[in-house]
Order: structure tokens, then C-alpha cells, then sequence
């Protein structure tokens, strides 16, 4: 019997950044030391109201198996736990009378809360 010596791959998360959330991060990134370091990242970790909740921040770090994508000059970064589950989302800027904010469109979303910051998978 031989030991299985495959690697697995992991799938490269598809996830798209609107060029009007782009416009966004940079304003964001405009007083930032390093920006040449800096990424989105974004992730999908345990919590919220209906089980898990999005999270965007900018990070210098690159850690083992992340998936670095670049969109209208803005690098994106996901790590491995979070990538398939955010396989062909797109990120958008909202502004309304009402609110402002990032927009999460996720296709492997079963549902979300009334609060839209956190989904179920």
C-alpha cells in the first residue's frame, strides 16, 4: 500500500469588487502608510444571527493558501477557509438616504438575517 502523496488544490474563489466599491476602498486607503502592502480582505467566519458573518478589513499579512485577486487596482485577498464560500460574490458600495455601506452578494447564501450582516451557508 502506498501513501497518498496528492496535494489538494483549492478552487480559486471568484469573488468580484464593483468598480464603484473599489472607488470606496481606495478613499479608505488615501491616508494609509504601506498601501503598497495593504489588501481587502475578505472572509466568512463563525457568527452573527444566522451563523456566520462577513468580514471585510485591510491587511498586510499573506497567509498560507490565500487566494489574491486584483479588481479596479484593488488587491483582494481570502483565505482558504473562506473561499468556497464566497465562490462568485460580488461586492458592491451602497449609498441611500437610509444607510451606507458594503454590499454582499453571495450565490451559495441558503438566507441571511434581517440585519444583512451575517448569511447561512
Amino acid at each position: 500500500m502506498s501513501a497518498d502523496t496528492s496535494v489538494e488544490t483549492m478552487p480559486e474563489s471568484d469573488v468580484t469588487l464593483t468598480e464603484t466599491a473599489a472607488e470606496k476602498v481606495r478613499s479608505f486607503l488615501v491616508d494609509q502608510p504601506d498601501v503598497d502592502d495593504i489588501a481587502l480582505r475578505v472572509a466568512v467566519q463563525a457568527g452573527g444571527c444566522a451563523g456566520f458573518r462577513y468580514a471585510l478589513f485591510f491587511d498586510d499579512r499573506q497567509l498560507d493558501g490565500d487566494v489574491e485577486q486584483e479588481h479596479h487596482g484593488i488587491r483582494i485577498r481570502i483565505d482558504k477557509m473562506s473561499s468556497p464560500y464566497l465562490s462568485g460574490t460580488v461586492i458592491d458600495w451602497k449609498e441611500s438616504l437610509e444607510a451606507s455601506g458594503f454590499s454582499i452578494e453571495n450565490p451559495n447564501s441558503s438566507g441571511s438575517c434581517a440585519c444583512g450582516d451575517s448569511a447561512t451557508f
